[in-house]
């Protein structure tokens, strides 16, 4: 019998595709959502649901036995949620505890101008976002060491997956090639993001930060386009940046260009990414009609 248990605080696609994979080796997963509704979805998937929102937080005995925990719930501005509601029953079930994840975004390394951003740099953030992030990777890493359990973080590129692609935008009519000259960034398949999450499981690596990211970023027409030849749609037409009425959130992610390096995942976790750019990773969700 598996006695691990895996509690993920904000269950969402990640956490669903690494779910399904731990469920299959005999793993309990919990996994908090926001609503009834979706309760009733994840005890579809064998997930037992934990309500947390505004006016409901788990009790410290939902946490117990927990092997492996799970972040996945961004922060706001009045700092990281799960952070200042569950510290406490955390702490209570911290000896149980043999690893702790926190997913993070890129957004940390700001604007680079097209260039690298490595595990080793310094954190610049330019949105607000991205400081939110640094301030609560730092709070789980204190966290962490307080309770002496190995704590990582990963930064995680653009997500994209099944029922969260170019080809799905392209067919709903939403998918648009806005051109901004010399903007890239970079893209992960879920599948791969939980290939990392399982591979720091079986390794980990107190205060480990982990940039997760496929191994070519590239300018997001570049993309449409590919995924248009691949489900034989129209191109969209080319959309100057400046003329594009994008939402502030939208405008947001043009604002930052970098390239960044995924070698830490290779040589330290000795991850071979399943698709290691987005063109295996859109065949591949084009084959299955994902």
């Amino acid at each position: 019998m598996n006695d691990k248990k895996l509690f993920v605080f904000g269950y969402g696609d990640t956490a669903k595709t690494l779910g399904r994979r731990l469920r299959a080796k005999g793993w309990q997963v919990v996994g908090t959502c926001r609503s009834d509704k979706k309760a009733k979805e994840l005890t579809k998937l064998g997930v037992v649901p934990v309500l947390f929102n505004e006016t409901q937080e788990p009790t410290p005995e939902k946490l117990r036995g927990t092997t492996h925990l799970l972040i996945s719930v961004p922060p706001t501005a009045d700092g990281d949620p799960v952070l200042s509601a569950m510290t406490q029953a955390i702490e209570q079930n911290s000896v149980s505890l043999e690893w702790i994840g926190y997913l993070s975004t890129t957004g940390v390394y700001g604007d680079r101008k097209g260039a690298w951003a490595r595990e080793t740099d310094a954190l610049t953030p330019t949105s607000e976002r991205g400081r939110r992030r640094v301030a609560a990777e730092s709070a789980w890493f204190e966290l962490g060491a307080r309770l002496n359990v190995p704590t990582q973080t990963f930064r995680l590129a653009g997500i994209y997956g099944p029922g969260r692609n170019q080809i799905v935008s392209l067919r709903s009519g939403k998918a648009r090639r806005i051109i901004k000259p010399g903007h890239v960034f970079s893209r992960i398949h879920v599948e791969d993001i939980a290939t990392v999450l399982e591979a720091s499981m079986a390794n980990p690596c107190a205060a480990a930060a982990y940039n997760v990211c496929d191994d070519e970023a590239a300018p997001p027409q570049d993309v449409v386009a590919y995924a248009a030849k691949l489900a034989s749609l129209p191109v969209p037409d080319d959309i100057p940046f400046d003329d594009a009425d994008l939402t502030p959130m939208a405008r947001s992610f043009y604002e930052e260009s970098k390239r960044v390096s995924n070698d830490l995942i290779k040589q330290e976790l000795d991850v071979t990414l399943k698709f290691p750019t987005y063109r295996e990773g859109l065949t591949a969700l084009f084959n299955s009609g994902e």
